[in-house]
């Protein structure tokens, strides 16, 4: 991770988090779109990302997706991933991104957002950590707090929710339960 700031204060705001939000198009995908010949839409998840989300639920932090697209293979993903909170066809991801809050009882300082291209900024600037992956638009890599090192799609949001869980102190406890 390249950190903007302080490590320290980010390493503090991410202890804090008990929500993370992603955005799917160059998130959690490389950002490519596959079409059929009769239009439908197929998208590539990485394992990696997926195990993350897994274990980082596992820790109490909740995971979310605001997208502005829809697909049914997202639907189908995040209900695999067991993802309760999904809101696709959110362009203006500030409503869905307050709901969200609302729901959990919780302030936006406790949420981080992890986005690649400017649909992601409003919602980048309301919540505590703001988090681009390393292809993002030049823009949103200007204002996040933090960079991943690895590109979206390929493994960043395993990137993050390991992050996250070293802020926390909770991924000792998941690798123990591997090695033992």
């Amino acid at each position: 991770m390249e950190y903007k700031n302080n490590k320290d204060s980010i390493s503090k705001k991410a202890k804090e988090l008990k929500l993370l939000v992603l955005d799917v198009d160059g998130v959690l995908t490389d950002g490519r779109l596959f079409f059929d010949h009769h239009g439908a839409e197929y998208k590539t998840f990485h394992a990696r990302d997926g195990h993350g989300i897994k274990l980082l639920q596992q820790t109490g932090v909740t995971v979310a997706v605001i997208s502005g697209r829809k697909s049914p293979s997202v639907t189908l993903r995040m209900q695999n991933l067991g993802v309760q909170h999904v809101y696709q066809g959110h362009e203006n991801k500030i409503s869905a991104f307050e709901e969200i809050l609302l729901k959990m009882n919780i302030v936006a300082t406790q949420a981080a957002h992890v986005g690649d291209d400017l649909l992601d900024l409003p919602l980048m600037k309301q919540a505590g950590l703001s988090i681009a992956v390393q292809d993002a638009n030049f823009a949103v890599k200007d204002y996040a707090d933090c960079i991943t090192k690895t590109q979206g799609g390929l493994g960043a949001v395993r990137e993050i929710c390991d992050f996250i869980m070293q802020a926390q102190g909770s991924f000792d406890k998941i690798l123990q339960r591997y090695l033992n």
